[in-house]
Parts: structure tokens; sequence; C-alpha cells
């Protein structure tokens, strides 16, 4: 199946960017945290708690950590964290959705706009771009020999899977809002190892600039990125082989 191959390639870009180890596990921290509010301790009971530890592992995040922000979250009175988002448009008119987490909503919405102004962007209103992001489900499986691609795929079609993209030594699976559990929990009958999963923001339309236009498009999310309210930026630019190459260079 087809049709992953652009985004798929955007979200290589970001995790070029994610490279800084602290940024990561800032970014799971809160998610942990988030989760556990949400849900309790227990990952066998808290599915979103279990996802977070999942990807923690994938990108070795000390256990110690893990544990430390599981107890701090049950902790009463703890540190708790908002979700917010923000949408709006980027040099070139290239669609940006923005996921935060944060502890104060004043600060956050005051640097995301900052970011949008400095960079060329205006911030919209929540909403404004429902039509062009579509949230699905994205599931990084590492691909084995013991994995025959065909009946695999098969198999993940009749769990609710509805695109494929074999990327290196990864397998990308991406399946609607509503079925993304029941193909994780196939994954997990099947014995397959989940690289790293998580609902994302994919977009059904893009938005394609020159190199130089886009260098300057990408600035800005390299600022978003950097943000430590920030939790995942999303974005329709097309990463064309010229872009790609640009940015390789």
């Amino acid at each position: 199946m087809s049709g992953h191959s652009k985004w798929a390639n955007i979200k290589h870009r970001k995790g070029a960017q994610d490279a800084k180890r602290g940024k990561i596990f800032t970014r799971i921290t809160k998610e942990i945290q988030i989760a556990v509010k949400e849900g309790g301790t227990d990952p066998d009971t808290n599915s979103r708690l279990r996802l977070a530890v999942q990807n923690a592992r994938s990108v070795n995040m000390p256990k110690d950590n893990v544990n430390r922000a599981i107890k701090k979250a049950s902790e009463s009175g703890s540190e708790k964290f908002e979700e917010v988002t923000y949408e709006g448009y980027g040099h070139g008119g290239v669609a940006v959705f923005v996921e935060c987490a944060t502890d104060n909503h004043n600060r956050t919405v005051s640097n995301i706009r900052h970011i949008f102004s400095k960079r060329g962007g205006s911030l919209g209103t929540n909403g404004s771009l429902s039509f062009i992001f579509e949230r699905k489900g994205v599931i990084n499986v590492l691909k084995t020999d013991d994995i025959d691609i065909d009946e695999f795929e098969l198999e993940l079609i009749d769990a609710g899977a509805e695109d494929f993209e074999i990327e290196d030594d990864l397998i990308v699976i991406t399946t609607a809002l509503e079925d993304f559990a029941a193909v994780q929990k196939k994954l997990e009958e099947m014995n397959v190892e989940i690289r790293d999963a998580g609902l994302q923001r994919i977009p059904n339309m893009y938005k394609k600039l020159d190199v130089e236009e886009a260098k300057k498009f990408l600035r800005m999310i390299d600022d978003f990125e950097d943000d430590d309210d920030v939790q995942n930026v999303y974005h329709n630019l097309e990463m064309t082989d010229e872009l790609a190459n640009a940015l390789a260079e």
C-alpha cells in the first residue's frame, strides 16, 4: 500500500532533529506523567501509559527515569501538565500543527505566537486546519527475516491497518484512529516487536516550495522543536528529492 512516503520523509527529518537526547526524554517523561494522571500507574490497565513506557524503552531511556516519572506523577500535589494544540501557517503558506504539554498556558501561547511571528508565519484558530490534518495511528515495527511481508500485511489489514511502508529496517504501519489499539493488540499476539507507536497528525494535502523558501520554513520548525513545551510538530511541506538532497548537504 502507498501514500505514506511523503509524510514519512518529513518525519525522518524530524527524527534527525530529535537526536537531542535530553529533549526526547523530557517529551516522554511528560507523556508518562499525563498518562498516569489520566489512568493510574499500572501499564497493564492504562494503555496510554503502556504506550509511553514502550516508547521510552525504544529510545533507551533508563528504567530508573521511567519509574521516577511514574512515581512523581502519582504523588499528590505533583506537577500537572495540560495538553494544548496550536494551528497556523508558516512561511509560504505551509500548514503547521503544534502539540504541547505545559504547566503554564500563558507562557506557552506567548512562545508559540512569537515563533510564528518571528519566522514569517501566523497563529490561527483551533480547528482551522481540520481539513488538512487527520489523526491516525502510526506504528513502527522492526523488519526481520521471520516476517513474511505479504502474510503480515494481510493479517494486519484484517485487524484494521490502512497503509504500509518499508523504510530500511522498519515497517511503518498506519491505522485509522479507531483501529489503533486493535492493530497494536494484533502485533502483540503475533509476537512482533514494536519499535515505537503513537497517534500522529498526517496531512492529506501538501504544499510545495522551492528549496530556499522551504529552508526558511524549516527554520521555524526547528524553533518549535527546540521549545521545552512542544511535544510534536506536524506540517504539510512536500519533501521533494531536491529539498531532501539540499538538507543532506
